[in-house]
């Protein structure tokens, strides 16, 4: 007899057995082999099986095992305060209480002011105007009118407020078209500054104006005389845009031209309008390149439309004419986009604060040295009436004099400092802007 190999040994996954029948042509030897193979897996399981029942006794005899407590957050964060949290704070409160924003659109008639503010923020402000006849437009006055929108988008909410002047430039004799302008705006102004100094401070409505849009008509060759007497009164009153309206009237090139004169115009006459805050190093290089982008647009040659057209199966708001459409959402065609973009998207906040921290504060200074000038006049008038009536003698100045008159002199030297602070600010941005000519001349 032959001596029987050894079984194999077993691998991770033993081979299936076939249930079948060996062949009839097969020996005893692979009966044989077949039932050790058999012998030695039924004996693999069965250690399996003493192993399973080994370990289930020892589950049984081992305490249970309970999950670990986790580790409070104020044992795990030792180190954190918590005063990271104030910006999330500060922008629930912010969307709590909502924003409000005003703005001044000032140019003549027939510029698409009215068109441009629809396009803007989506709305119909002007839906109940009516256009005046003729008779009425033969002594034709500025006047103001507002009109208030309330709008939400994501959950934020905006009270906008935009004051139109209506009448402005339309009258043969336009010498006296600012006027109207510069009154509203010193309302606004002093109606907040009574508001602040009253006892009630916690419901002001700010009904500033913290920008003004004035449109440029496209068919000059610059600034007019007329353009120039409302910006140069009102720059140091408001944040001032310049927009030139119905920019499809001109090409590519007169556009560039236009641009050109009307800055030289405003550098001449020594008008600045809003100035566009410095980019912070941390800022993205996409921020850094749209903010040098809508620097350089200005004055923003826009279109604009309420029209929804469909051009190569997409909808575009646009002006259809008989050479082509003009999509008013394309930057080759307006500056539309980029107005959007500054005044809502990237530099509403800011106007905000320049209003606030510049215009304002500016009107704030000059109202309380009239009022301490005026108190002062009456003191001495007072003064004089005092020692009049007591025959010649000398009055002695009680102490609350002294002190009245030390804080008076006080305040007008913080005036004449603030007065030379303004001189060489101004000083300052005419070298720059010399500077910056002789850069570009070379």
């Amino acid at each position: 007899m032959k001596q029987q190999q050894p079984p194999p040994l077993p691998q991770t996954q033993p081979p299936s057995l076939s249930l079948s029948q060996p062949a009839a042509g097969a020996g005893g030897a692979a009966a044989a082999e077949g039932s050790a193979v058999a012998h030695a897996i039924s004996s693999l399981n069965g250690s399996n099986n003493n192993n399973n029942n080994n370990n289930a006794e020892t589950a049984r005899c081992r305490p249970p095992l309970y999950p670990k407590p986790k580790t409070p957050s104020f044992d795990k964060d030792r180190d954190y305060i918590g005063f990271a949290t104030l910006p999330e704070q500060v922008h629930r409160k912010s969307v709590k209480r909502g924003f409000e924003f005003t703005l001044m659109v000032v140019g003549e008639s027939g510029l698409g002011k009215s068109t441009l503010i629809n396009s803007l923020f989506l709305g119909d402000l002007y839906k109940n105007r009516q256009m005046p006849n003729v008779e009425d437009r033969i002594e034709k006055t500025t006047r103001v009118e507002k009109k208030t929108m309330d709008i939400e988008e994501r959950g934020v909410r905006l009270r906008l407020t935009v004051v139109d002047t209506p009448g402005f430039g339309d009258a043969i004799n336009c010498e006296d078209s600012w006027r109207v302008c510069t009154q509203y705006i010193d309302e606004q102004f002093r109606q907040y500054f009574t508001d602040e100094s009253g006892l009630n401070r916690r419901n002001i409505q700010d009904n500033r104006v913290h920008c003004c849009l004035y449109f440029v008509p496209p068919w000059g060759h610059s600034l007019r005389q007329m353009d120039l007497d409302l910006i140069r009164r009102l720059h140091r009153k408001v944040n001032i845009v310049l927009v030139i309206g119905k920019a499809d009237c001109l090409n590519k090139t007169e556009v560039r031209k236009l641009k050109e004169r009307i800055l030289q115009d405003l550098e001449d006459n020594h008008i600045q309008l809003y100035q566009f805050p410095e980019c912070d190093s941390d800022e993205d290089d996409d921020f850094k390149q749209q903010d040098r982008e809508l620097k350089a647009s200005i004055p923003f040659a826009v279109v604009g439309s309420n029209t929804i057209l469909e051009v190569a199966g997409k909808k575009v708001r646009g002006r259809q004419y008989p050479w082509g459409v003009v999509n008013v959402e394309d930057a080759e065609h307006s500056d539309f986009i980029k107005l959007r973009t500054f005044l809502i998207s990237t530099h509403m906040q800011d106007l905000k604060d320049t209003t606030q921290d510049v215009h304002y504060e500016n009107f704030r200074a000059q109202c309380i040295s009239q009022i301490s000038q005026h108190a002062l006049r009456e003191r001495g008038k007072l003064k004089r009436d005092s020692i009049s009536s007591t025959n010649g003698f000398d009055a002695a100045i009680s102490e609350t004099d002294r002190l009245l008159l030390q804080k008076d002199e006080e305040i007008r030297r913080m005036q004449d400092m603030l007065t030379q602070m303004q001189e060489k600010l101004k000083q300052t941005h005419l070298m720059e802007m010399k500077k910056n000519d002789s850069v570009i001349d070379v």
